[in-house]
């Protein structure tokens, strides 16, 4: 019941305790989600992975294929999609599906509408896929679902502000504030990769100079290695005897595990990769002051060669330094698999819809059941 008090608080207060109690209440509809099984698909430029993921967000079973050429029709894609999940059904008893796409969807969670590795534009994926497996369909960014699932069972757990940076190829991001995506007014939020770092700075595919990920990614970290070794740099003979003067053999993960042996260049390359991170993290404190960074990805995998530099270069670059809290920057937990155990999780918020339907079935064969074994009385008595 409204009081007098209600009715004279300050528009703005009201206005925040409305907020509140809508985020609250969204929270707990997640959290009190039906405890079934939904498949969670991640589906990137080059593999698509599917898994059965129960409410506590461990994965009951996974499958993992390459994904179709890029140059395929997006059916091809949506094809290979269908049939992992009509194959994991045949063994689990599924409820929805989350699907978490490398590329941009839009604000309603049902059109991809730019993938750069596949041939998805303005790609109704949803629709199209819920007509074809007969149960809810969620789609949502990548790196979206990665960040929902450290929220809710690794690194981020307990953050009511989240900021995901993903590490891969490129970079991505995500925003969860008090537990809430935040997809922005068009669906695209969290590209962080392409804030501007350099100006007139090194092409990015994107089309633009300078962008954030060409100096802290997996392609910036492999494009400084080949360099340094294509130029017959002394400090490059460990990684080129190591491919045999092969420099296009030269990977993320190779400089990693060398870096762990103790070569000092590419403890040196992932200590820029680091601190170019550490800027780009000081840059988004400024703009969203979140509580809390989790670095996920595959350069992740280097774990303190990395992020031990990006705390250093954090708190040399962060506004007002010395006279605010500093957010905590932690290594993400649930590695590859984030995105298909989020992916899953979100789908399991659309689960109620199909539940509702299968009841709804069953009330009425239950019904006609009654009425047929009424009539078989009747008619049994004349």
């Amino acid at each position: 019941m409204s009081t007098y008090r209600d009715f004279t608080a300050p528009i703005g207060s009201r206005r925040a305790t409305a907020l509140r109690t809508v985020g609250t209440r969204e929270r707990r509809s997640h959290l009190t989600a039906p405890r079934v099984p939904t498949v969670g698909i991640d589906i990137g430029g080059t593999k698509v992975m599917a898994g059965v993921v129960d409410a506590d967000g461990n994965i009951l079973e996974m499958l993992r294929t390459e994904t179709p050429d890029k140059s395929k029709s997006p059916k091809v894609v949506e094809d290979t999609i269908a049939e992992l999940v009509l194959d994991l059904s045949d063994r689990h008893d599924v409820h929805a599906v989350g699907i978490g796409a490398a590329g941009w969807v839009d604000a309603d969670r049902n059109r991809v509408l730019f993938a750069p590795h596949l041939s998805w534009r303005n790609e109704p994926l949803r629709d199209r896929l819920s007509g074809r497996l007969s149960v809810p369909v969620l789609v949502d960014n990548d790196a979206n679902t990665a960040a929902w699932a450290e929220w809710r069972f690794g690194a981020g757990r307990g953050e009511d502000h989240l900021v995901m940076i993903t590490l891969g190829t490129g970079i991505g991001g995500a925003i969860l504030e008090d537990g809430q995506v935040k997809r922005g007014k068009y669906g695209v939020a969290g590209e962080f990769g392409h804030m501007q770092v350099v100006p007139g700075g090194h092409r990015c595919p994107c089309g633009n100079r300078g962008c954030w990920e060409q100096y802290s990614s997996g392609n910036a970290l492999v494009r400084e290695a080949r360099e340094l070794a294509a130029a017959d740099s002394p400090v490059a003979y460990g990684i080129i005897e190591h491919v045999k003067g092969s420099i296009g053999d030269i990977t993320g993960p190779m400089i990693t595990e060398l870096a762990r042996d103790g070569d000092a260049m590419c403890i040196e390359l992932l200590q820029d990769i680091g601190q170019w991170l550490g800027v780009g993290i000081a840059n988004l404190a400024a703009a969203l002051d979140p509580s809390c960074f989790v670095i996920g990805g595959g350069v992740s995998a280097a774990d303190d060669l990395l992020i031990g530099p990006a705390r250093d270069a954090f708190k040399r670059h962060l506004t007002g330094r010395g006279y605010r809290p500093e957010a905590r920057i932690v290594r993400a937990q649930l590695g590859p698999e984030a995105g298909m155990v989020g992916a899953a999780d979100l789908a399991r918020l659309v689960a109620r819809r199909f539940r509702r339907a299968k009841r709804r079935r069953v009330e009425r064969y239950e019904r006609y059941e009654r009425y047929a074994q009424s009539l078989r009385s009747t008619q049994e008595t004349l």
